[in-house]
């Protein structure tokens, strides 16, 4: 019987206190796991075999993770990158995402949850989805989103929104068939890296609700967040 593949994992970090501790831990998780000491070195080894998925620090000598994931976009590589973060620094992660990052952790970070991020973005990957991130349209039914123009049509009918819904109608289509707390989205998308009573993502999900006409695209995952339903693909 052969034995059950094991995702190829490009683990890139300055610190060597973290890529050995987190390293063995990937490893013991079922992942096959090679180490990078920077972003320098991190693209040598993507050169070298591409990986399934990179896991990389954003602050780093020679080049940061930011750098990191424009280089590998520049050379036409969708491979899925998920960036570790420091608490406070909600720019650093947005700016990431929109330059071609998948996801993003920030530190200190609870390995389980890392593990359950690298399974989501794999299994999008699977499905067919790795190719949203570079997608100029992104359709779902008859729901188009046009990332370039910044515009949106349900059949014939363009829709208008607010320029933070269509944020927000952006990140989960890019991210379908996933649930994402408020927390995350709040800190993802509005920058609060704080515990907050802030009713933004409620909001703006009713406003997508009622501008789309039909509160199936958007699910509400009891007590817990929203997802976006339908599949997604480039187009």
């Amino acid at each position: 019987m052969d034995a059950p593949h094991r995702p190829r994992i490009l683990l890139v970090d300055d610190d060597e206190a973290i890529t050995g501790a987190l390293g063995a831990f990937l490893d013991r998780s079922g992942f096959d796991v090679r180490v990078a000491e920077d972003g320098r070195a991190g693209l040598i080894e993507v050169e070298r075999d591409v990986p399934d998925l990179v896991v990389c620090d954003v602050l780093m000598p020679h080049v940061d993770g930011r750098e990191f994931v424009r280089r590998v976009r520049a050379r036409q590589l969708w491979l899925p990158i998920i960036l570790l973060t420091q608490v406070g620094e909600s720019w650093e992660r947005s700016a990431a995402l929109d330059e071609g990052a998948d996801d993003y952790l920030n530190k200190p970070f609870d390995p389980h949850e890392l593990i359950s991020r690298i399974k989501a973005v794999l299994r999008r990957t699977e499905q067919g989805a790795g190719s949203l991130r570079s997608a100029p349209r992104l359709r779902a039914l008859d729901l188009v989103l046009d990332r370039t123009s910044r515009r949106v049509w349900r059949g014939d009918a363009e829709l208008t929104l607010t320029p933070k819904a269509l944020t927000l109608l952006e990140y989960l289509m890019l991210h379908p068939q996933e649930v994402h707390t408020r927390e995350r989205l709040l800190s993802t998308l509005w920058g609060f890296d704080f515990a907050t009573s802030s009713r933004a993502v409620d909001h703006r999900v009713a406003e997508l609700r009622r501008v789309l006409g039909d509160a199936s695209f958007i699910e509400t995952a009891q007590s817990v967040g929203y997802l976006f339903a339908p599949k997604v693909v480039a187009g």
